[in-house]
């Protein structure tokens, strides 16, 4: 306690030590500061308003991409070491799949999941399918014909004729290009501005049991089984059949500069040269089939592995061999935009991975009798071909 004789001292005492406890209440206290005429309140007590890189700092913390050291700190000149930076890029990479895809701006948050609304009789044995961004392209070998169906609500809107052993879909230059899984193979034409009909053929001069199909934007290319891969002008229907190298090709993509094709057995992906040349083979997993690319990296499924192997496509170099997610005969690999999705034709059912991670999201069962074979996705849901059940599945 003060004496008397001491007041003045103590007053003086107890005051600096108010004002020191003022300032040190200031100092933690979070800033708020003028970012794009708006007023911003962060919640870290070390970045100021007078920090020149408030405003991004800002933007980093409101959209996710960090959470600071602690609820009130983000230590702005601290060291980054290499996991925080993985962190800060993943996040940063997520974030903007996640935004920026379809599903985003039409508030469709909900995941992925079978129900009786959303099948749609296609035919007897569907094969593959594509989506042309607003309706879906189903393949059927039995019936032999090819199915338009609506995606916004899975409405069947038309039905193709006359596409022997249809197996393989393609959309390019505003029409549907289709493989015949006949030998020698052919190739079948859509224009979808067209009422239905008969499809088109195109050319009945393609290498045996033709079944991949893509296109480099100049040229269609085929993956036939038979052993070989076809170059087809879709203009004139010429065709070139490369022999040299090939076993058994089953899938094949176009990855912006290069065509690879996948080969049954024994597994390979092999990169092609403009001419059909090989020019470097990649081993992955045995019995493989239908491969996408997702823009940096090709996802391989291997039907007798029960495998999914991941390539770095600008190198050719195998970055994981993925198993388990309820891997069981996997087939197909479709791509979203954000997430990998493999149809599993042993195990009725398909596997979900988030692609710039590679993080397994779990196995979705199909149901009974259904086999899954074929997939794509029209940029909001997956849609699978159930081969057995002659449906097609919004997922």
């Amino acid at each position: 306690m003060c004496s008397i004789r001491r007041s003045h001292y103590c007053a003086a005492l107890l005051l600096a030590l108010i004002l020191c406890l003022a300032s040190a209440s200031t100092r933690l206290q979070a800033d708020t500061g003028t970012c794009g005429g708006a007023s911003i309140t962060l919640p870290f007590t070390d970045v100021p308003s007078s920090n020149i890189f408030f405003c991004s700092i800002a933007a980093a913390y409101f959209s996710g991409l960090t959470n600071g050291t602690s609820p009130t700190t983000y230590s702005p000149s601290a060291s980054v070491t290499r996991d925080q930076m993985a962190a800060f890029i993943t996040r940063t990479q997520d974030s903007v799949l996640r935004r920026s895809r379809q599903r985003a701006a039409l508030n469709q948050w909900a995941p992925g999941s079978f129900s009786a609304g959303g099948m749609t009789s296609v035919g007897t044995r569907p094969q593959l399918v594509q989506s042309d961004g607003a309706d879906l392209w189903v393949a059927d070998s039995f019936d032999e014909t090819v199915s338009r169906v609506r995606a916004s609500d899975g409405k069947l809107l038309e039905t193709w004729t006359g596409a022997e052993r249809a197996f393989g879909v393609l959309v390019a230059r505003g029409r549907i290009f289709v493989t015949g899984n006949t030998n020698p193979g052919k190739l079948y034409r859509i224009d979808p501005r067209q009422p239905a009909g008969a499809v088109a053929v195109v050319t009945s001069g393609l290498g045996p049991v033709p079944t991949g199909i893509t296109t480099d934007g100049n040229s269609i290319w085929t993956a036939n089984v038979g052993g070989s891969v076809s170059r087809v002008d879709p203009g004139n229907g010429d065709v070139t059949t490369f022999t040299t190298g090939f076993n058994q090709p089953t899938g094949i993509l176009y990855d912006g500069s290069h065509v690879w094709v996948t080969e049954y057995s024994p597994g390979k992906l092999l990169k092609l040269n403009p001419d059909g040349t090989i020019e470097q083979t990649v081993t992955v997993g045995n019995g493989v089939w239908n491969p996408i690319f997702d823009g940096t990296n090709i996802w391989v499924p291997s039907l007798i592995s029960n495998s999914l192997t991941v390539v770095r496509a600008a190198t050719g170099t195998v970055l994981a061999t993925l198993t388990g997610n309820g891997l069981n005969g996997p087939y197909t690999a479709a791509f979203d935009g954000e997430r990998i999705l493999v149809t599993n034709n042993g195990g009725e059912s398909v596997s979900l991975w988030k692609a710039a991670s590679l993080t397994p999201l779990g196995s979705f069962n199909a149901g009974t009798d259904s086999v899954p074979l074929g997939a794509c996705s029209d940029g909001i849901n997956f849609w699978i071909t159930l081969n057995v059940a002659g449906k097609l599945a919004r997922f």
